[in-house]
């Protein structure tokens, strides 16, 4: 089997769980508490983990990098796969190509950048990162703007894309333009919806993309992977019928913070004590 069907295949098989990094009160790794929560995520059957913005990666130092993705690789079941992030800057990106080289990782996701970035800027630093890297990587598309169709089509034709994460928020995901246009120029197989359980239906079923991500899976991992297997058997009332469950933590979320509320609900729910958020974030004051 190619290396491009077996990667396509795995993801298909489990909700991407997106979930925190636990720091003890000086900011160190807290290792047990990070076992914790991998355990607890993979006993709903999740097999892939994906450590990116709600692991706050945004602001992670490059001298601990190294021993974060150890703590990682060291803390999950055998046929789970983990994928970490890099980025968002260039710079760091490029010198974590490095570091990431000496690990077995199947792939690693490029953090996006917002603001000071081009379509063709976006598409040559993925194109030297992978060529640092030796590996194809996650393409994260979050903001319009980012990168074009043709851009990401590129990329994708020369074999650079293990997946792409797309999270643009649309008040109405059925309405989706650039995701339309994505899906019929790039294979749906290789694009997920990166934005949870609340449009992950719609852009299964009526855009064809290949799985979903999700931080709320870190909560109740089995129900998350319930309504995956609903949308594939297309028990859509199943799906929505789950898809209500997550809402309100979800609507919190969105109404806070995404990263900082997981943060905390994973802490609360007595799942793993996420304890300190690293900075430049900070905790909610929860009472």
């Amino acid at each position: 089997m190619h290396v491009e069907q077996a990667n396509q295949n795995h993801i298909r098989q489990s909700v991407i769980a997106v979930p925190p990094l636990a720091r003890c009160k000086d900011l160190a790794i807290d290792k047990e508490q990070n076992q914790q929560l991998i355990r607890h995520i993979e006993s709903g059957g999740v097999r892939t983990l994906l450590y990116g913005g709600n692991a706050n990666f945004y602001h992670i130092a490059l001298s601990e990098y190294a021993n974060v993705l150890e703590m990682i690789s060291e803390s999950l079941a055998d046929d789970t796969w983990v994928i970490p992030s890099v980025g968002p800057a260039y710079g760091t990106m490029m010198d974590q190509a490095r570091i990431l080289r000496e690990h077995a990782f199947p792939t690693a996701m490029i953090l996006p950048q917002q603001g000071i970035t081009t379509n063709d800027g976006v598409e040559t630093g993925v194109r030297h990162f992978v060529e640092a890297y030796g590996r194809p990587t996650v393409l994260y598309i979050k903001h319009d703007g980012f990168i074009s169709v043709d851009g990401v089509k590129r990329l994708a034709d020369d074999g650079l894309l293990s997946w792409v994460k797309y999270a643009v928020v649309r008040k109405d995901p059925s309405n989706d333009p650039f995701l339309r246009e994505l899906v019929d120029q790039v294979d749906p197989n290789i694009i997920v919806s990166g934005i949870g359980e609340q449009p992950a239906i719609v852009h299964m079923r009526d855009f064809g993309v290949g799985c979903f991500t999700s931080g709320c899976v870190c909560i109740a991992p089995r129900l998350s992977m319930n309504m995956l297997a609903s949308i594939r058997a297309g028990e859509f009332v199943e799906a929505e019928r789950i898809r209500a469950v997550f809402k309100p933590l979800e609507d919190l979320r969105n109404a806070i913070n995404p990263i900082r509320v997981l943060h905390e609900a994973v802490a609360l729910s007595g799942i793993a004590d996420t304890g300190h958020v690293l900075p430049l974030l900070s905790n909610l004051h929860v009472s």
